[in-house]
């Protein structure tokens, strides 16, 4: 093993690595990480995980203690097979969002790539969970662990009792719908996740005290004729119009048992832990990539790190940072990495030597000498939308070659409708911005009503964008999980601000739950 002595300043001098090497290398990116630049993570637990452990993490989107699911399965298989037959790496680290950080790294990386590792994830990704509002609004980082923990346990206890079948198709349903099961904005807060157990048993003990109120007041018999007063109070009764499609059925679908309203209530609110990420990947990637590329080259400048050491180092950092042209095999749009990294590097040289330019566009930050303490402030106080709109450069567009084409499907070519001046800087930074808006990207899908009375039939609304309906397959699907959850009839009408509609998809339920 050829690891530095404790009289040498080099870290290591070879690629093997001991788990005192690590203390050491963790506390060396420290003293920069912190000390000189000011960063604030979470503490750090690091575990060395094999292959095989990555794979398995991989197949579940990196959460320890997580459920069992048969989709976890085929994923792990398919990753497996991919790096069996070298058409994919591995990931030499993954990070989870809880205090105390968790660090998963592997154990065939070299003493150089150990190092890259902890930099990346247990000082840049670290300090931006822990800093970054999304994060603070969304998540409960001191539970979470506990969560998943009680998560599984439940799960895996309701496959004792009911069958792991039936458990199996639940989730397939709720796992359908993950991605509407969410509140965007901070009106339902991330609950303490430590209580859920508690919370667990006094729901079920007192029931369903909304569920109970709404159906006992059904009217019987032949359904009535509702006035706009009625219509009003239903749609306030039942908090219409929601987005959230898996609260709403957790909270309301008259079929459903008490534990699968608690395993629609795990999917959720695992699923809202992971929004903050959805919305922070150029940002959060950015960070760390920039966090890591500067302790590197302060251990080496500092003589901990031997020329070697930070040449492999170098060759993984410029094969993370690499933008592939639109015209290379490799390429599957904007690499977040090369994206954040960039914008990172291009503020810091606002703050220190800024062009007429930089003044110009950013004023509130040229030359003000403090890139550093500039770099932790946005970290902390924006995500990928409001980030690229604000701190998008004209010269970091010029880097990347960006312009803007605009799609019309009533004309026959493309045009270019921004290019490299005034005016299109602005329209491509505006346009890329959007391109983040979870918003705007994700459909917005929202139950408006609820026929109590009567058929008890479901209705949703898409509200159509820019002319784009829903993919007609994968809408039948999905809204056959939704019918099957509810219990009864379910109606989809795709329409337009003006109230154009487009589309209209129906179903009925397959086998209720319940």
């Amino acid at each position: 093993m050829s690891i530095a002595t404790a009289s040498s300043p080099l870290l290591f001098s070879g690629p093997d690595w001991d788990f005192d090497l690590i203390r050491r290398v963790h506390e060396a990116c420290g003293e920069i990480g912190v000390g000189e630049m000011g960063l604030d993570p979470y503490p750090a637990q690091i575990e060395v995980i094999t292959t095989e452990q990555m794979l398995d993490a991989y197949a579940s989107t990196g959460m320890p203690l997580f459920y069992r699911h048969w989709s976890f399965g085929k994923h792990f298989a398919r990753n497996e097979a991919m790096y069996r037959k070298g058409y994919q790496g591995l990931a030499y680290e993954i990070v989870i969002n809880s205090n105390p950080c968790l660090v998963y790294i592997m154990e065939e990386n070299s003493a150089t790539m150990q190092t890259l590792v902890l930099a990346h994830a247990g000082y840049g990704h670290s300090h931006f969970f822990k800093n970054n509002y999304v994060f603070k609004q969304w998540t409960d980082a001191d539970g979470i662990l506990d969560y998943l923990e009680f998560a599984r346990g439940y799960i895996a206890k309701c496959e004792d009792r009911h069958g792991q079948e039936e458990v199996e198709r639940l989730l397939d349903a709720a796992h359908a719908l993950q991605s509407h099961g969410i509140h965007r904005y901070p009106r339902k807060r991330m609950p303490d996740l430590r209580s859920e157990e508690r919370r667990e048993e006094e729901r079920r003990r007192h029931g369903e005290q909304l569920f109970n109120d709404l159906w006992r007041t059904v009217p019987a018999g032949q359904k009535k004729k509702a006035d706009a007063d009625g219509h009003a109070r239903r749609k306030a009764l039942l908090g219409l119009p929601e987005e959230n499609l898996l609260y709403f059925l957790e909270k309301t679908a008259p079929r459903l048992k008490g534990w699968q309203r608690e395993v629609l209530r795990i999917v959720r609110l695992i699923n809202q832990y992971f929004y903050p990420q959805r919305q922070t990947k150029v940002m959060n990637e950015g960070c760390a990539t920039f966090v890591h590329h500067r302790i590197m080259n302060r251990l080496h400048e500092k003589g901990q790190l031997t020329d070697g050491s930070f040449l492999e180092f170098l060759h993984s950092h410029t094969s993370v940072v690499l933008q592939p042209g639109f015209d290379d095999r490799r390429y599957s749009g904007i690499n977040p990495y090369a994206l954040g990294f960039a914008m990172c590097c291009d503020i810091e040289r606002i703050c220190t030597a800024p062009t007429e330019e930089d003044r110009e566009w950013m004023p509130d930050i040229a030359g003000n000498g403090d890139a550093y303490g500039t770099l932790r402030d946005i970290w902390a106080n924006y995500r990928d939308e409001s980030f690229v709109s604000q701190f998008l450069s004209p010269r970091a567009i010029r880097d990347f070659g960006l312009f803007r084409i605009v799609d019309d499907e009533d004309e026959e070519a493309l045009n270019v409708a921004a290019i490299h001046d005034e005016r299109g800087y602005r329209k491509i930074r505006r346009a890329l911005s959007r391109h983040y808006d979870i918003a705007y990207r994700d459909p917005d899908i929202q139950i408006v009503d609820v026929d109590l009375a009567g058929d008890r039939k479901l209705i949703l609304q898409h509200r159509v964008m820019d002319g784009i309906v829903l993919e007609e397959t994968d809408t039948e699907k999905v809204l056959q999980h939704i019918a099957d959850l509810w219990g009864y009839d379910v109606k989809l009408i795709e329409a337009d601000d003006s109230g154009v509609e487009h589309a209209e998809h129906s179903t009925s339920p397959r086998r209720m739950f319940g």
